[in-house]
């Protein structure tokens, strides 16, 4: 009976959290370990099937690095990286395509049909839900995001479908685009109005001291991060990361978050519960 009651009052300190994200959209940028992993993968699919259940509309963007590493592994294709973004040539482009929109994305589309939560698996490039340029000729096809059609995104999520969405765009002459999935996941919600934009990733969100777990940063501000960098504590591939989360405040979304998503039930806690488990990032404090 103990049991019952504390989880009875665990449901209610989450109803106002629920009330507030009813009907709202969240973009998930999903990646890392918790996609690798059979079982943490099916750990994220369950939250995302809660979110789906108490009433919020959850889109998700992924990921799916170690994969087309392994293919291009697998086929003997070399493939380097400058300042974090791959070198994509055609013939490594058509390998990107074939692993994020042909095998990864259906394949968790698959996972939330099965858990009786109606998903379309889309790419970027359908229907120009995405449109790029190219970044730079020493990149290849490597896109920078100019625009986001929502029309067909809102048909989908207003049908009660949960779009899963790889981050290929539609370039230059309908030319296939690699872009990278958390500037992807920045730019779908900033034109979609999402309430909250989360990146899944394998850290638990931004630390004063790496090596410290309890120097964990519960929220930080557009100010605070540049403090941050300037103070030498947030470097490396976290920068790019806050920079995705400042754009998306910038474009109206209300509150993005770097949860650790290899931790069980990393959403449901970052986001049903008062102190969270991640970074959260908004605007300055009032």
């Amino acid at each position: 009976m103990v049991n019952d009651i504390k989880k009875a009052e665990v449901l209610i300190e989450s109803l106002g959290y629920i009330k507030r994200f009813h009907n709202k959209v969240v973009v998930i940028k999903y990646g890392g370990h918790a996609m690798i992993s059979p079982e943490l993968r099916e750990q994220v699919i369950s939250d995302i099937v809660w979110l789906k259940y108490v009433g919020m509309k959850p889109v998700i963007v992924h990921g799916g690095g170690p994969e087309i590493n392994r293919l291009l592994e697998i086929k003997g294709i070399d493939t380097h990286f400058i300042d974090g973004l791959r070198v994509t040539t055609p013939e490594i482009m058509e390998n990107i395509e074939m692993v994020l929109t042909g095998s990864v994305s259906p394949a968790l589309a698959t996972l939330f049909n099965a858990n009786d939560v109606p998903t379309v698996s889309v790419s970027g490039k359908d229907n120009k839900i995405i449109e790029a340029t190219i970044r730079s000729e020493s990149l290849g096809l490597v896109g920078q995001v100019t625009q986001v059609n929502t029309a067909y995104l809102n048909h989908v999520i207003e049908g009660g479908f949960l779009p899963v969405i790889s981050p290929i765009a539609y370039g230059p002459d309908g030319q296939s685009l690699n872009i990278n999935s958390d500037e992807a996941a920045c730019h779908i919600a900033r034109a979609l109005g999402a309430e909250k934009m989360i990146l899944l990733t394998d850290v638990a969100g931004v630390y004063q001291d790496f090596h410290d777990p309890h120097t964990l940063i519960s929220r930080l501000t557009p100010s605070s991060i540049k403090d941050a960098i300037t103070a030498g504590f947030i470097s490396g591939g976290m920068i790019p990361k806050l920079e995705c989360c400042l754009s998306a405040l910038e474009g109206g979304v209300e509150a993005c978050h770097i949860i650790n998503g290899t931790q069980k039930h990393s959403l449901i806690l970052e986001l049903f519960t008062k102190h969270g488990i991640g970074t959260m990032i908004t605007e300055e404090l009032q």
